[in-house]
């Protein structure tokens, strides 16, 4: 690896700057000219570096302190393999940085144009889907678990957070072929809603700690007002949900597969508040629900949404108790027309092993941690199907106490659901779960049955 310092002690002067990107940075990279593909350049334009960059990450980096960002070179084409890049001391790294950030300045690059305050964690991970749906990890890789996931064509988002500018990453996001033309660069047909998702999760990558939004929280969500909310419901929610909240709203009639939830049967006052804004705000889509029920975010806004939940948690309290559950020797079978796994999956056997560990690390999962909700939620505290939300869907939740019925499922029939949810029902896809803790539910599911 290249080393390079000025001579002499003090700081590096603007003039020695400049020598040292026309004789040595200009080898490789261009600092003027028209955008030109990237398979008829050396290295990444730099015109712009100083928009385009973080200070920080820009100095360390020219330090040797972060890694190359093209997995395979910037000219995969000719040699699939991370180049070395000259290294600077730190004086001289800061003075680089400084002559990108006053000389190297793109005027298509506007500050404040595109906002993403308020970030929530649900965008995030909106937006991580989004990634994916958009094929961005055909050409870059980010991290899953830890592990690097994609193709190693472009470059490495897993750093996106600290390398990159935000008001830059936004005018490049609008029209990639801006800066390098006919290079593979992919110009999305996205929504500013999306986008916004989207970048919220590549300024979240590599950062620790990442400042996020939490609405339920604040002040407004505090003085969530019932009686107002209930005009709100009135407005937006009695054409499905009905006026009682029996789900027998006009738009019922025509909506089978699931009908719209029954909250005259659920305990939504037991809910937590992060699921209710989720589903309102981001619609059923978004946590794994009917896709029938609308992403009323752009719509129910400001004081409404806060006013509209505490409506629902004020008024719907769970309906009538709910039935006792079937002995061990009863029928308790709950019959469903459920798809079948495919083969490859109902012949799996639960990896993990059957002991107290994986258990109560499945019972965590259960009554807390699963997201987009706890399985508590519509299961029960008991497992018995008899949970919060259990009471307003149908067919009713599945009962784990029920040992006839637990023993006619595989433990591969029983990941694939949680996996990929079961259409016709209101079990939801939890595919963030990772396998080892859908595993886990499973071992703690059959340890209830009877």
């Amino acid at each position: 690896m290249l080393g390079f310092s000025f001579a002499g002690p003090g700081k590096a002067q603007a003039e020695d700057v400049k020598e040292l990107i026309e004789t040595k940075c200009s080898t490789c990279h261009r600092f003027s000219g028209e955008p030109k593909s990237r398979l008829e350049l050396k290295a990444p334009d730099l015109k712009w570096g100083g928009n385009k960059y973080q200070h920080e990450w820009l100095v360390g980096f020219l330090q040797g302190k972060e890694e190359m960002i093209y997995p395979n070179g910037y000219r995969w084409d000719i040699q699939r393999k991370k180049t070395d890049h000259m290294t600077l001391d730190a004086a001289t790294a800061e003075a680089v940085a400084q002559y990108f950030e006053k000389n190297l300045l793109d005027p298509r690059v506007e500050k404040d144009a595109f906002s993403i305050d308020k970030l929530t964690q649900r965008e995030v991970e909106l937006g991580a889907d989004i990634f994916k749906e958009y094929s961005c990890l055909g050409c870059h890789q980010v991290k899953e678990d830890g592990k690097k996931i994609g193709g190693p064509i472009s470059t490495t988002l897993y750093g996106a957070g600290k390398r990159y500018n935000f008001d830059w990453l936004f005018r490049f996001a609008l029209n990639p072929q801006d800066f390098t033309p006919h290079s593979g660069e992919y110009l999305a047909d996205i929504s500013p809603r999306k986008l916004r998702h989207l970048l919220g999760y590549l300024m979240a990558q590599g950062v620790d700690n990442y400042p996020l939004h939490v609405p339920w929280e604040t002040q407004a969500f505090k003085n969530g007002n019932p009686d107002k909310g209930k005009v709100v419901y009135k407005q937006y929610c009695v054409q499905c949900h009905g006026p009682k909240g029996d789900g027998d709203g006009v738009g019922a009639l025509g909506l089978t597969d699931p009908p719209p939830a029954k909250h005259s049967q659920m305990a939504l006052s037991e809910l937590p508040m992060d699921y209710l804004y989720n589903v309102i705000y981001y619609g059923g889509k978004s946590v794994g629900k009917s896709p029938n029920m609308p992403d009323w975010g752009l719509t129910i806004h400001g004081q409404d949404l806060p006013d509209l939940i505490a409506f629902l948690r004020a008024n719907f309290k769970g309906g009538d108790a709910p039935a006792p559950v079937a002995s061990a020797g009863g029928d308790c079978s709950q019959p469903r027309k459920t798809k079948a796994a495919p083969a490859n999956f109902q012949n799996k056997q639960n990896p993990v092993p059957d002991n107290k560990s994986s258990i109560e690390a499945g019972k965590k999962l259960f009554h807390k941690d699963a997201k987009p909700v706890a399985c508590m939620q519509c299961h029960g505290k008991n497992g018995d199907g008899n949970g919060p939300l259990g009471g307003g869907l149908k067919p009713k939740p599945r009962d784990f106490t029920c040992s006839k019925m637990m023993a006619d499922l595989s433990d591969g029939q029983l990941f694939w659901i949680i996996k990929n949810g079961s259409q016709g029902t209101g079990m939801m896809s939890f595919k963030n779960l990772k396998d080892k803790q859908a595993w886990q539910v499973i071992r703690y599911i059959r340890s209830l049955a009877k």
